[in-house]
C-alpha cells in the first residue's frame, strides 16, 4: 500500500488502517520509549499513550509523505518527556513522605525481562547525562533508525539542529562511556564484557548507523 493512500485512511478514520499501523510500528515506538525511560512498564504505557494520541489527532497527519514511523515516534518522545517529568515530581513527593514498611516482593520476572532491565539500565546510567534534546535525537537518528529529514519533521526543528545535536551527543556519550567503562575497571569482582561492556556497544553505533 502507498504511504499517501495509508495516510488517507488514517486521515478518514479506517479502524483497520490503524490496527495494520499498530501492528507494524508498536514494537518500535516500545523500544524507543524504554529507551527514553529506562523503564519496560514506562514505555508499555508511553506506547498506549503514543496510540491512543496518533488516533485521536488523525486528522493533523499531512495528506502526501512517506512512512507515519517518524510521526508516532515523535509522539513517543513527547510522550517519554512528559512521563520523565512525571517522575521527578513523584520522586520529589516521596521524598518528603515518612518511610513506609517495607514488604516482600514474591513476583517471579523472567530471565529475559530482567537481562533488559539491566541492560536499560547500564545504558540509562550513561545517557541520563545527556541533554534531553542531544538524548532524543540520538534515539531516534541512531535506534529507530530514521535519517535526519525524518527526526527533524518527528521533532518538529530544523535539520541543521538535529546534526548538530546528532554530533554533540555522539561525542559526550563517547566520553561519559569511556569513564563508566574505567570506573568499571576498578570496580572490585567485576569481570570484564559484563553488562557495562555491551551498554558502551549499544550506545556507540557507527556513524553509518544514520542516514
Amino acid at each position: 500500500m502507498e504511504h499517501n493512500e495509508v495516510r488517507e485512511r488514517i486521515r478518514a478514520g479506517d479502524r483497520e488502517a490503524f490496527g495494520d499501523l499498530y501492528d507494524r510500528y508498536a514494537r518500535t515506538v516500545h523500544q524507543h520509549a524504554a529507551r527514553l525511560t529506562g523503564d519496560l512498564s514506562a514505555a508499555e504505557d508511553v506506547m498506549s499513550e503514543t496510540f491512543l494520541a496518533a488516533w485521536r489527532t488523525r486528522e493533523q497527519v499531512r495528506a502526501e509523505g512517506g512512512p507515519l514511523g517518524p510521526w508516532l515516534l515523535g509522539i513517543a518522545t513527547n510522550k517519554a518527556r512528559n512521563h520523565r517529568r512525571g517522575v521527578g515530581r513523584r520522586l520529589a513527593f516521596l521524598a518528603r513522605q515518612p518511610k513506609p514498611e517495607e514488604t516482600a516482593d514474591f513476583a517471579e520476572a523472567s530471565a529475559e525481562r530482567l537481562d533488559h532491565q539491566r541492560e536499560l539500565a547500564a545504558v540509562r546510567a550513561v545517557l541520563d547525562r545527556l541533554r534531553g534534546p542531544e538524548r532524543e535525537v540520538l534515539a531516534l537518528c541512531v535506534w529507530a533508525g530514521l535519517d535526519y529529514e525524518q527526526t527533524a519533521d518527528a521533532l518538529g526543528v530544523p535539520v541543521g539542529t538535529v546534526r548538530s545535536r546528532l554530533s554533540r551527543a555522539r561525542k559526550r556519550l563517547r566520553a561519559l562511556t569511556g569513564e563508566r567503562l574505567a570506573q568499571e575497571a576498578r570496580e572490585p569482582g567485576r569481570g570484564r564484557g559484563e553488562v557495562g561492556g555491551r551498554a558502551a556497544i549499544v550506545a556507540l553505533p557507527s556513524e553509518r548507523g544514520s542516514r
